[in-house]
């Protein structure tokens, strides 16, 4: 039986426009203002609907789309040939997204609240590097105006909207912070032996002129870089570089195998079925917004979905 939404009592959720209450999980409220508003907020905030599919997918091909007229305008050569049709088409996305910033703050209920998130922020930055090179005059401005043109490519950052495991690999460099900085410590440790020992054993004579240039050397033969601007001559300096070297393989696999532990937990306890606060009636789907058996809303804030969701125990507490 799959979940459903239960009906609603007498002033229980928001009708917006037809299109039935505003799903639990909505991060924003729609404008209490005209139905116009309460439309554009379900097709741009609301991605399980069919015209905010739709909507997603042509954002996100106009946000690719105008990223590569960016890059195409960095080379010479081509802007030399279709400058005219890149500064066309620049302006046409820019209008697209202004259209769409102010849609965004229009249908929602507190625009100042989106407007100062993250997201927000990243559709301002967008779109006003654009207008702003029109403020500048040409001439020894010129590097300025250029500046803010490369600045342009904030924009694709506003995809992180649609990448849904970014909360999981937040979660798992989070869980793994303090396994992580113990590596880093061991790792500086190294560093610094390795490079003390290669300061007595080569010396100014070789280019290693004190610990902290030798710690330089350390670094990028421990990550298995290997400028070659400084270089051990000696047989003891060569057989220590060799086996830092040696070492730097075994330590760039070991944060790697954290974070991938981390990683795995993460979607596990996202992928447990949720249980109901109310009755609980568990196996419900990750994204149920209602219990199937006594219509009671399922737990909205991520925190409260972890709480409501089985945890799996250690395995030595699985064998006792």
């Amino acid at each position: 039986m799959s979940d459903a939404h239960p009906a609603s009592a007498p002033g229980e959720g928001r009708i917006v426009s037809g299109f039935g209450p505003p799903p639990a999980h909505s991060r924003y409220e729609p404008s209490p203002g005209a139905p116009w508003r309460q439309r554009a907020f379900v097709v741009i905030f609301e991605h399980d609907t069919p015209a905010g599919k739709a909507f997603d997918l042509v954002l996100m091909l106009a946000i690719l789309t105008s990223v590569g007229v960016i890059m195409l305008d960095s080379v010479a050569a081509f802007a030399a040939r279709h400058g005219r049709a890149l500064q066309i088409a620049e302006w046409v996305f820019t209008g697209l997204f202004t259209v769409e910033y102010v849609l965004r703050l229009l249908s929602v209920r507190r625009p100042l609240r989106y407007a100062t998130s993250f997201l927000g922020l990243i559709d301002l930055f967008a779109i006003l590097p654009t207008y702003l090179g029109l403020l500048f005059p040409a001439g020894r401005y010129l590097l300025s105006i250029r500046i803010l043109r490369v600045l342009r490519v904030f924009r694709v950052l506003k995809l992180a909207r649609f990448v849904g495991e970014a909360a999981v690999l937040t979660r798992a460099l989070r869980a793994s912070r303090h396994k992580i900085t113990v590596f880093l410590f061991t790792v500086l440790t190294i560093v610094v032996v390795v490079a003390s020992l290669v300061y007595l054993i080569e010396g100014p004579e070789a280019g290693f002129t004190s610990i902290p240039r030798s710690m330089y050397w350390a670094i990028v033969t421990l990550t298995t870089v290997g400028y070659g601007d400084i270089t051990p001559t000696s047989p003891f300096g060569q057989f220590l570089a060799a086996l830092v070297m040696i070492m730097g393989y075994g330590i760039i696999a070991v944060p790697t195998g954290i974070v991938s532990v981390e990683i795995a937990n993460a979607t596990r306890d996202r992928d447990a079925p949720l249980a109901c606060p109310g009755c609980g009636l568990g196996n419900h789907a990750g994204d149920a917004t209602f219990c199937r058996r006594c219509g009671q809303v399922l737990p909205v804030d991520p925190a409260a979905r972890d709480a409501a969701r089985p945890r799996s125990q250690p395995e030595n507490e699985g064998r006792a």
